[in-house]
């Protein structure tokens, strides 16, 4: 009777073990929620005479997901208030060659002071031999 019981148990034990396998419809391969992206609907357009996309092309009204993202989070492009739209009249146009101008050792620069010409011509390195200097 002991021996029937304790078989009895390793067989329970080794069955309800083996259901912890990995096996089974529930261990199946998902899609990433997060890669998902909704369809956008479909929109009959109001001239039939349009030509039909090339197959394989993205759909012009949806974009991709970072894009819908972005445009979410920060809108279009914001109209420019009065103050800026003055500000950029005052300012005028730059030259064409302004990029190639700009490194001429021949350009005049406004001096920034002491403290930023220190800040240029400071060594390079990951800061093992930085000091601080405390005044008082």
């Amino acid at each position: 009777m002991r021996n029937l019981k304790s078989v009895i148990l390793l067989g329970s034990g080794c069955a309800m073990l083996a259901a912890c396998g990995g096996g089974g419809i529930f261990n199946r391969d998902r899609p990433d929620e997060f890669a998902v992206q909704r369809q956008a609907p479909l929109v009959v357009p109001p001239d039939f005479s349009l030509t039909p996309p090339a197959p394989g092309a993205p759909r012009p009204a949806e974009g991709t997901a970072a894009e819908q993202a972005l445009d979410a989070l920060f809108g279009g492009p914001a109209p420019r208030s009065q103050i800026e739209t003055s500000t950029l009249d005052r300012a005028g146009s730059a030259a064409p060659s302004i990029r190639s101008t700009v490194g001429d050792p021949g350009t005049n620069t406004v001096a920034k002071g002491r403290v930023t010409r220190d800040i240029i011509a400071a060594p390079e390195g990951d800061g093992q031999n930085a000091q601080t200097l405390i005044p008082g």
